[in-house]
């Protein structure tokens, strides 16, 4: 059945890399029209999915990741629509130069062709990384886990009714019917059909992913991210902050879950930084000095520090300066997403240079590394590598480039 299902993705991929511009802006708009035509079926297989993980004790944090409404349906469309609005980057002519021999030498912006995307819990990814796909001219292969499973494929059969309404095929876009994992195993292994496969969910599939498909992988990253409030900072704006970056939506991968405070402004913030969090239904973790200042803090282990929780939950580390706080980050971040909060332009420009991480804020929440916040229009994932992609992917990080040389006759000598 995989191998099926990747054959005809295959065959697709050529039709789609030939469209025009106008052809999949058509078929983005009618691929949204069916998502809203389709509501109701799409809320009732979703209700079934919600029901069944409520079922299973999955957490509450991870529950929103699940749940669709009207409102998220109708943003999934609009998400679609805004995707129209962006210039289209097949074809696009990156740069040309002339050697001194007369021979023009161009790099043009080409599809992948095949992008498999294997992923847990969040049925709005089945629309967003389709809408993607299409835009940058490439064939798609949606593999969810069993979570999600009614939502995906009432996604996908929406999607695939409207590409038939514009004269592509519906090959272009396949929600993999079944979740065992030896499904999603054998799709990891078609290399003569997937030109990339992207993970996005937890650590754990994204470790089985790298270490057993033979299909080049982009890491989409976990998120243990870090705010650092140093002695300087705005601490009242500090609250709205960490509040904000922590509680906002904690099942997300750009939630704040460590907080790292100078020990200069520690006896004044944390305990009020953790009355606020409290408030919130946060538990709070913290360092022994962070106890001993707040006694009703529950202590860390070393296991926090490099734990993403998904959860209402913060770790709290006190530090001596703002050398120790990068330390702590590059060594327990996960390269995603850090934020400073500081007075200080050199201290700030320090952390930016310093830290190893796709997105480095100053005075902001973490909660900002999204396609859509920044201007991307939408994105597949959002990459803690550094290889082709890092950071927010949308429609150019999933296109290569390919040379194009033109002579006159020239031979080489």
């Amino acid at each position: 059945m995989i191998e099926e299902i990747c054959k005809k993705a295959k065959t697709a991929s050529t039709q789609l890399a030939q469209a025009s511009a106008e052809q999949k802006n058509k078929a983005l708009c009618s691929m949204a029209d069916q998502l809203e035509k389709n509501c109701t079926k799409i809320l009732d297989a979703n209700r079934k999915d919600v029901e069944a993980a409520r079922a299973r004790g999955v957490k509450e944090a991870l529950i929103d990741r699940l749940i669709l409404d009207k409102g998220r349906v109708e943003s999934m469309a609009n998400n679609l629509r805004g995707l129209t609005k962006l210039s289209d980057p097949v074809n696009e002519i990156v740069k040309t130069w002339t050697r001194p021999n007369g021979l023009i030498i161009g790099k043009l912006r080409v599809p992948l062709g095949v992008i498999g995307i294997i992923y847990e819990s969040r049925p709005d990814v089945t629309s967003e990384a389709s809408g993607l796909c299409i835009k940058s001219g490439n064939a798609i292969i949606l593999r969810g886990g069993s979570d999600a499973i009614n939502s995906n494929m009432a996604i996908g059969n929406a999607l695939r009714a409207a590409l038939e309404e514009t004269g592509l095929t519906k090959d272009i876009i396949q929600v993999v019917p079944v979740t065992e994992r030896r499904y999603a195993e054998q799709l990891m292994k078609m290399r003569e059909y997937i030109d990339v496969l992207i993970p996005r969910g937890g650590a754990n599939l994204i470790k089985t992913v790298v270490e057993k498909a033979n299909v080049p992988v982009i890491e989409t990253g976990t998120g243990n991210c870090h705010i650092y409030v140093e002695e300087d900072a705005d601490l009242k704006r500090a609250v709205d902050i960490i509040i904000n970056a922590k509680c906002q939506r904690p099942g997300t991968c750009n939630a704040e879950e460590k907080l790292l405070v100078h020990k200069n402004v520690a006896e004044q913030f944390l305990p009020t930084i953790v009355d606020a969090l409290v408030k919130h239904g946060v538990e709070v973790r913290g360092c022994k000095r962070t106890v001993k200042m707040v006694p009703t803090v529950k202590q860390a282990v070393e296991e926090d520090w490099g734990t993403e929780y998904l959860d209402l939950i913060i770790g709290i580390k006190m530090v001596e300066d703002l050398d120790e706080a990068i330390a702590h980050i590059n060594r327990y971040g996960t390269k995603h997403s850090e934020s400073i909060l500081t007075a200080d332009f050199n201290k700030a420009l320090k952390f930016i240079r310093e830290i190893d991480a796709a997105a480095v804020y100053w005075n902001a929440s973490t909660r900002f590394t999204d396609g859509n916040q920044f201007g991307l229009g939408a994105e597949i994932g959002i990459s803690t590598q550094k290889l082709h992609a890092r950071g927010p992917m949308s429609i150019q990080q999933l296109t290569t480039t390919k040379f194009y040389i033109l002579g006159r006759g020239h031979i080489r000598k």
